[in-house]
């Protein structure tokens, strides 16, 4: 019987962390080792605190670390990762990182019992079979529309045919000058291409902010206005969604449980859901907003700003859906998410994507390159060592 025998995560950063909307600065590995088997994961959040929520000590009966759920356990079958996902979620229900914690975990155990089956997650999913997905390359915003501009540029050269732009100034300034910077996207992917706009949440949930950049995003042919309000504001994204016309709303990522993600369906007017696997609690979670998305009629998209592991891992979910075509693109990657993985995603002669059929996740760590951005740390209580960085 094969059982979980290490959890081990892996704090990687830059040598220098920016004060921008960049997630690629740093990131946090996850490894499980079962048997002979070992599967990869990643999670979407800061990684020292979240090597905290792994090993933390009791502090009552549904406060309990990450680990005390995982360490031990059965994992041979499909049913083993949900019962795994589902005793974290009941044993550390008040550790509020428990779900950012679970998802790497969670990533891993799939690419490991993959690997042990021989099969493709997507799979073990019950996708008998996996359909091409349309890369968005997603960019921060330029400082200036000039810098804007030569991006899209520069996305559209290399074959993308949608383009993001989110964050960086857009919403800080006036209308005038989110006028701008939208022209000079569109401008420079062409008048065919598909443009997306990410405001970041920067309206909390004031609709009339909002609704003064609606002109300039439908003369433009904006597809979506992803996040303008917190991803909790549900009101004020129904209230936006019920005057934006041509400019659909987008969000979800903010979501760290598939409960949110449902309300957000329900509630919010949205007509795409985006979904970090990295944060909702892993593929496991991941999938059960698909299904809900497909039975409500609302389109299922990836949220990934790192790594082609997280990217392989949050199109999992949706990988056997022939209608749910965008998907998100890191466009922007610092060095340490690169070197990430051995394996990168191609764009074929169509703009597209594909996951591989390899077993697991089908993509791995190039842990030499990565030596060079282990930060080591140690967790101690009370004089016990309760973390100290593993070795590669």
């Amino acid at each position: 019987m094969r059982r979980i025998e290490a959890i081990d995560f892996f704090y990687l950063a830059m040598p220098e962390i920016l004060d921008i909307s960049d997630g690629s600065q740093d990131a946090l590995l996850v490894r499980i080792v079962a048997g002979d088997q070992v599967g990869w994961g990643e999670c979407e959040a800061s990684p020292l605190v979240t090597i905290a929520s792994l090993v933390c000590p009791m502090s009552h009966h549904v406060c309990k670390p990450v680990s005390a759920s995982v360490l031990g356990e059965r994992i041979e079958r499909v049913e083993d990762i949900l019962r795994i996902h589902n005793q974290v979620r009941v044993n550390s229900m008040d550790l509020l990182q428990t779900d950012h914690t679970l998802s790497g975990i969670d990533v891993a155990l799939w690419d490991l019992l993959g690997k042990a089956h021989h099969v493709p997650v997507y799979n073990l999913l019950g996708y008998c079979q996996v359909y091409p997905k349309t890369p968005y390359a997603s960019y921060l915003f330029g400082g200036t529309p000039q810098e804007t501009l030569e991006k899209a540029q520069k996305a559209s050269s290399e074959g993308f045919r949608a383009v993001k732009f989110g964050w960086g100034p857009f919403g800080r300034e006036s209308v005038e000058a989110d006028n701008d910077q939208v022209v000079a996207a569109r401008e420079g992917l062409g008048k065919d291409g598909i443009l997306l706009v990410d405001a970041g949440t920067i309206w909390g949930e004031n609709v009339s902010a909002a609704e003064k950049r609606l002109k300039i995003l439908e003369e433009c042919e904006v597809t979506w206005l992803e996040e303008p309000f917190h991803t909790g504001a549900l009101k004020a994204y129904n209230d936006l969604a019920r005057i934006s016309g041509k400019v659909k709303l987008a969000g979800g990522e903010g979501a760290h449980n598939e409960y949110i993600a449902q309300q957000m369906i329900d509630y919010a007017g949205i007509e795409y859901i985006q979904i970090d696997t990295g944060r909702i609690g892993g593929i496991t979670a991941s999938k059960r907003v698909t299904d809900y998305a497909v039975k409500k009629e609302v389109n299922f998209v990836n949220h990934t700003f790192t790594s082609h592991l997280a990217l392989s891992a949050s199109l999992q979910a949706y990988a056997g859906l022939r209608d749910h075509v965008l998907c998100e693109y890191p466009g922007q990657l610092q060095q340490l998410a690169d070197d990430l993985t051995f394996e990168h995603f191609e764009m074929d002669a169509n703009g597209q994507i594909q996951l591989p059929e390899k077993p697991g996740l089908g993509f791995s760590p190039n842990i030499a390159a990565l030596r060079k951005y282990l930060v080591e740390a140690r967790i101690e209580v009370n004089g016990k060592t309760l973390y100290q960085t593993p070795v590669f």
